[in-house]
């Protein structure tokens, strides 16, 4: 799951009059940046939105508690697939009706189901910020925050904040050009002191289902994948993870590496091409061929090197995911954390 969910899913291009709005403090918009992100992450609340991407529409509810220090997620479609993704700290259950299964997976304790973009001191120099307008929206004071990039190499959002609650009413992913490519318009949100525990509790029976574990660690790989890493990489990207992991449904150890900006994100799997079986034939025989693929605001790239399938995956443009990719070796390795050039 990623955005995978990730329906990071991260949530119309303004008038260009708004952008004409009066000078703010050079600091505000990210100030509002950080108390939407403290109140996504504190309050308690449950809302109903539409996600609009790749040119469908999707309706989801959200509910979100904090009780004695852990954290309750309930993300559920509203729609046919019956799709539900319910966090407890940690521990994230994807239960998925369709193919009558469940897939558990591990995440950080500040990972939400659904993400908005948090800005510090370092990615601040690869983004622009602006507060553009104060506006009506549902009826709600709202603040209008773009933060966009100041390159090709990754996306920007533009995100409507409620002036009293700091909760976002609405959110849009934008190209680096701004023009929109995936939008949340929040229908209701309610703020509560009290979320009972039946309000995480999944709507779909799983008897009969089918269990299964995420991305695992490993035992020890036939391949050393932490000699693998990115020769190169965009402006401010950096790696954060190296691991070596399984995937579902195969006993097969894949190198597992992440690398961020701070807001945007990109997976690289590094995969043992196995080799074709004796009388393959020449079809089984010929070079691999690179793979790009494109669904809303996520890219893929898969590339080939020195027998290794290299597969890049992240909500940012096609040209990131092919940097990355094909600057991926067995090589030295940076300290995990290092920033890169």
């Amino acid at each position: 799951m990623s955005r995978h969910l990730r329906i990071n899913d991260t949530w119309l291009a303004l008038a260009v009059g708004c952008l004409a709005a009066g000078a703010v403090l050079a600091d505000e918009p990210a100030q509002w940046l950080e108390r939407m992100n403290n109140a996504l992450s504190t309050r308690n609340y449950d809302g109903t939105y539409s996600h609009w991407h790749g040119g469908e529409v999707d309706m989801m509810r959200i509910v979100h508690r904090v009780q004695n220090g852990v954290v309750s997620e309930r993300l559920a479609s509203l729609d046919g697939s019956g799709n539900e993704f319910i966090r407890t700290g940690s521990s994230v259950a994807c239960y998925l009706p369709k193919q009558r299964t469940v897939v558990v997976e591990q995440r950080g304790q500040n990972e939400p189901l659904v993400a908005f973009p948090k800005v510090d001191e370092q990615t601040a120099a690869f983004y622009d910020i602006r507060e553009v307008a104060r506006t009506r929206f549902n009826r709600r004071d709202t603040h209008v925050i773009t933060v966009m990039p100041r390159d090709e190499f990754r996306y920007g959002y533009r995100l409507w904040i409620d002036d009293s609650t700091a909760m976002p009413l609405k959110s849009q992913l934008c190209d680096p050009h701004g023009a929109v490519i995936e939008q949340i318009v929040f229908a209701s949100l309610t703020l509560s002191a009290h979320i009972p525990d039946a309000a995480f509790k999944p709507e779909v029976s799983t008897e009969g289902f089918t269990w299964v574990r995420g991305l695992v660690p490993a035992p020890a790989p036939p391949v050393d994948f932490n000699a693998w890493n990115a020769l190169h990489l965009p402006p401010g990207f950096h790696i954060v993870v190296r691991s070596a992991q399984t995937l579902p449904g195969s006993s097969q150890p894949v190198g597992h590496l992440v690398y961020t900006d701070g807001v945007a994100s990109v997976s690289v799997f590094v995969e043992v091409q196995q080799a074709p079986p004796a009388g393959a034939g020449d079809a089984a025989a010929a070079p691999p061929v690179d793979e790009t693929a494109t669904l809303g605001a996520s890219s893929a790239f898969s590339t080939v090197v020195d027998g290794h399938k290299i597969t890049a995956v992240g909500e940012v443009p096609p040209r990131t995911v092919h940097d990355i990719a094909t600057q991926v070796r067995a090589q030295g390795v940076s300290p995990v954390g290092a920033r890169g050039p």
